[in-house]
Formats: structure tokens, C-alpha cells, sequence
């Protein structure tokens, strides 16, 4: 199940034993947590409405409220008891073509629901206003980061991606607090991102995260928090949907930030397009 259940199921085996305990009955009764007030769920699972709060703030919630409002909308997708499908040997071609759209389709859905319109903004905010954007990720994170980077500099945003990692770090030590850091990582707990985000940060730069749902150490460490979906822990699925959901975000971030300043970007848009296709002629 994609989102909250599957986050807390994961993380399950970490937590603190009061934090399972409320854990395991929400996992254990999910439909009847989304009626009950947070004194219920105290009492029915021995804990406090204190601890609940903390709980619920850990997972990245501003309160219960705003936890339950989001399982019930996890809880009444159709396919919320389904799984991704995984890569089984020789399946004919049109059941790979369907497998790949299902896949797809669902990575982005699984993670619009996720995604906090307030983190947001201040993630579009803070690129609006930067003077750098530094891009850090590896592996598939890297190629999503040099997505990025490609759209910023084609509206004149100052912006570098780096996969390598002593370059991550030596470009976020030169950064300062007009600048903007965004760390992009599946897991969450890729070392040398969170090496180049916590110098982008002690440099006095605005960090922002791209992860998976849930508690991980870059999330835990940027200004700004950004999730996908947890949905592909299979080695067989080559990261394809969870690079579909990070694309996904990125592009909600560009798309936000030229519409809020449509009449200086989309010019700069036309702009390089045009000098491109002059000088690639």
C-alpha cells in the first residue's frame, strides 16, 4: 500500500515502543482510526494524546487532524490494496506496456496525494528568490537533478546539478543565505547528499529535500521537506516509478514557479528556445 500505511509498516521495526504501539493499531484498524478522536486513539492504544501529536508531527503531519484527513484520502483510492507490478520473466510485450503505464499512472497519483501545498510555495518561494541553485543527487537522483537544472537555466535561474560528490561539497561551501539547496534522494539516507545538504545549510542556504514518505536523515535535515510515494523496494524495478514521481515534483516546481512569474519567465522560455534552434540550424 502505497503512502502512509507502507511508511509506517517500513519504519515500523525503528520505532520507539510507544510509537509502535500506535503504529500497530493504526495499521491494524485503519478505516476506524479515521473516525476517532485523539483521546480515543490514546486510550484504545495505550499511549497519550501527547505522544500521538508527536507521532504525527514526526511523520511529517501538522496534527491528527490533518493525519486522518490524509489516510481517509488514502483509504478511499480504489487501488490502495493493490501493488506495483514487478518485472517477471517472459512476459509478452503487451503485458509490459500495460504493467509500465499502471506503474506510471499510479507513482504519480500515489504521490500528488502526499504532496503539502504549504511545503510547496515555500520551495517555489525560495527558488523565486535565490541568487544559486545547487543540485545534489546520485545515481537515478542525479539524472532527476539534471532534469531540474536543465528547466531553471532555460528561464535564467543561476543553477548547477552535481552528482559527484567532492564537488557537491565544494560547491556548497561557496553558498550563502541567498541561495537555495535541493537534495534529492529515493531513500532519504544517500550519505554524500546529506553530506552536501548539511554544508549547504551550515553556509546559511535554504535546504530543501526531495525523498520518499517518511522519516530519513535528509529529510529530517532541510528548511523544506518534499515526499514521493514509498513505492518500489523491489531490486528488479530499476527505480523507473520512484523516477517517474521525483520528475513529477520537480516538474510541479518549475511549472509553479514560471506561472507566479509568468511575464519575466516565459519570455527567457521563448528566449532560449528560440536561440537554440537558431544556432543548433
Amino acid at each position: 500500500m502505497p503512502g502512509i500505511l507502507s511508511a509506517l509498516r517500513e519504519q515500523y521495526d525503528t520505532m520507539h515502543r510507544k510509537e509502535k504501539e500506535i503504529a500497530g493499531f493504526i495499521l491494524g484498524h485503519a478505516a476506524r482510526v479515521v473516525g476517532m478522536g485523539i483521546s480515543e486513539l490514546a486510550q484504545e492504544s495505550g499511549s497519550s494524546t501527547a505522544t500521538i501529536s508527536r507521532f504525527c508531527k514526526q511523520f511529517h503531519f501538522s496534527g491528527f487532524t490533518d493525519f486522518k484527513v490524509k489516510l481517509a484520502a488514502e483509504l478511499a483510492q480504489p487501488f490502495a490494496q493493490q501493488s506495483y507490478q514487478d518485472i517477471l520473466a517472459g512476459n509478452p510485450l503487451t503485458s509490459i506496456v500495460a504493467a509500465m503505464e499502471s506503474n506510471h499512472i499510479r507513482s504519480i497519483k500515489d504521490t500528488t496525494r502526499l504532496l503539502d501545498i504549504k511545503q510547496l510555495q515555500k520551495a517555489i518561494d525560495a527558488l523565486k528568490n535565490a541568487r544559486q541553485v545547487d543540485l545534489y543527487g546520485v545515481a537515478t537522483s542525479g539524472l532527476v537533478a539534471e532534469d531540474f537544472y536543465q528547466k531553471l537555466i532555460r528561464v535564467g535561474t543561476r543553477s548547477s546539478a552535481f552528482s559527484d560528490p567532492h564537488m557537491q561539497i565544494t560547491s556548497a561551501s561557496n553558498l550563502s543565505a541567498a541561495d537555495v539547496a535541493i537534495g534529492i534522494s529515493y531513500s532519504g539516507q544517500t550519505s554524500e547528499t546529506i553530506a552536501a545538504l548539511k554544508c549547504a545549510s551550515e553556509k546559511g542556504a535554504t535546504t530543501i529535500s526531495l525523498t520518499k514518505y517518511g522519516n530519513n536523515a535528509l529529510a529530517a535535515l532541510a528548511d523544506i521537506s518534499l515526499f514521493t510515494s514509498t513505492l518500489e523496494e523491489g531490486m528488479r524495478r530499476g527505480d523507473m516509478a520512484s523516477r517517474i514521481a521525483q520528475l513529477h515534483v520537480i516538474d510541479i516546481l518549475f511549472v509553479g514557479l514560471v506561472s507566479g512569474q509568468f511575464n519575466d519567465m516565459v519570455p527567457r522560455l521563448e528566449q532560449s528556445f528560440n536561440m537554440v534552434k537558431k544556432y543548433r540550424s
